[in-house]
């Protein structure tokens, strides 16, 4: 991809010339490229799932782009000087979903009042983090949301658990898009 400056033929222009060169405008600057050649054969199927969470991400930028509140928010995270458009981050943030980095149990013994940190990140931001604890037989001894003080998520726990011995830890951390990622991690 080559950016024309100061052509007085080629300034303004976009589309494709034969089967050559596409020419397109972003940021008030021409850009040129090579015209994509003509797919030929079936997709695979990891090419059609990643398809089809592409168009689900076009369709989310969409719909934030048409939020004013959403809109606002990934305006600020947007620099259009490099050509990061709202519609780039909101389709971004759809595409990643968060990482979660870290589940710190060495603050929790199994009695109320305990906590278990989690550090979790995403590219536009977490809203929600959520952590279950199951005995190693998998009965449920709590669940509930863990509470963001800004460095990391914090999980208290609320009830009284004397034999952590195999008991599994589970940690859901989700961003704006619905994306979520799960992790376990045995006591």
């Amino acid at each position: 991809m080559a950016e024309s400056k100061n052509n007085i033929v080629t300034h303004g222009l976009s589309g494709k010339v034969g089967d050559l060169l596409v020419f397109s405008q972003r940021n008030g600057k021409t850009i040129v490229s090579k015209a994509p050649k003509e797919r030929t054969g079936e997709l695979s199927d990891k090419q059609k799932a990643h398809k089809l969470r592409f168009q689900k991400a076009v369709l989310y930028a969409k719909y934030v782009l048409n939020d004013p509140a959403k809109k606002e928010l990934y305006e600020a995270k947007a620099d259009n000087s490099i050509g990061m458009s709202t519609y780039n981050v909101a389709v971004a943030d759809l595409l990643n979903a968060p990482d979660i980095e870290e589940i710190n149990l060495s603050g929790y013994a199994g009695n109320p009042g305990d906590i278990i940190k989690i550090t979790a990140t995403d590219d536009f931001g977490v809203v929600a983090v959520n952590l279950k604890i199951e005995n190693s037989d998998g009965t449920l001894v709590e669940q509930g949301a863990a509470v963001n003080n800004g460095a990391e998520w914090i999980y208290t726990a609320t009830t009284l658990n004397p034999d952590l011995t195999g008991d599994k830890i589970t940690v859901t951390a989700s961003d704006a898009p619905a994306n979520f990622t799960e992790e376990s991690k045995i006591a």
